[in-house]
């Protein structure tokens, strides 16, 4: 028995670029408004500006997933809960690209053997004990903000903002790997100055609060953000003189714990 492929909705560009986002980086159901594999292109390509703002969306689910989570058990088993509310709802999307980097950084002694690991769907030593590390890490840093509830919950949201932020100006600054197939060749090669000014509009609902509360915070989060980018970006030239997407995936969830790094620093 044969069935039908599934029909798209009807198509409609204001709609288009912020539903491919919504769909690109999370699993939450949306109608599709694509007609073909070129139109798909095109709207993921005009979707990254938009990142920012599914990010602060993801964000506010997981702040919520805490609250709600906190009311039954302790704060500890509600963060755990509310990050793997968060796995679910993304896929795991930058956490697989965290652990896939460091495999291949960790393990890989040419250019060649870095990008052959990047594409590995298998996890070694590297791969675990760095995401490990970093889910533990951001754990952590949301567990010494719980005696604060409200500042807990912007500076989760505004890190999961900053963190898609982070992909967006990674994409503008520095070039793809031209010889990969990937999402970065896709999609970074179309960056222009104008979707960077449009994805900052974008981060605003997700940061402006947090950033008035804690200006010290947010002045420190940029000059460290800086100073990762600063690294990174000659770091990704000289060893596989480019991007990957697992490169901008990282580049996220280093960015969210630059933010939370920054918001629980003294408290």
């Amino acid at each position: 028995m044969s069935t039908s492929p599934p029909t798209s909705s009807p198509r409609n560009p204001l709609l288009a670029a912020p539903l491919a986002a919504v769909r690109f980086l999370t699993r939450i159901p949306v109608p599709s408004t694509t007609t073909s594999s070129e139109q798909a292109s095109r709207d993921l390509r005009a979707a990254v500006p938009w990142f920012p703002l599914v990010g602060a969306l993801i964000g506010a689910i997981t702040a919520a997933a805490i609250y709600a989570a906190g009311n039954v058990w302790s704060p500890p088993v509600a963060v755990l809960l509310a990050l793997s509310v968060e796995a679910l709802l993304t896929g795991a999307f930058h956490e697989d690209a965290v652990a896939d980097y460091c495999d291949a950084f960790g393990g890989g002694w040419t250019r060649d053997d870095i990008l052959r690991i990047l594409k590995d769907s298998r996890h070694g030593t590297y791969g675990v004990l760095g995401l490990t590390l970093a889910v533990a890490l951001r754990a952590a840093l949301l567990l010494s903000l719980e005696s604060s509830p409200q500042i807990q919950a912007l500076a989760l949201i505004a890190s999961a903002t900053w963190g898609r932020f982070v992909i967006v100006v990674l994409m503008a600054i520095v070039p793809p790997v031209t010889d990969r197939d990937s999402l970065a060749k896709d999609v970074a090669h179309q960056m222009r100055p104008r979707d960077l000014a449009w994805a900052s509009l974008a981060a605003l609902p997700g940061l402006g609060l947090w950033f008035l509360l804690d200006p010290l915070g947010g002045l420190l989060t940029l000059l460290l953000t800086a100073a990762f980018l600063l690294w990174y970006r000659p770091h990704l030239l000289r060893t596989i003189q480019g991007v990957t997407g697992d490169c901008l995936g990282m580049s996220c969830y280093a960015g969210q714990l630059i933010l939370l790094l920054c918001a629980a620093a003294g408290r």
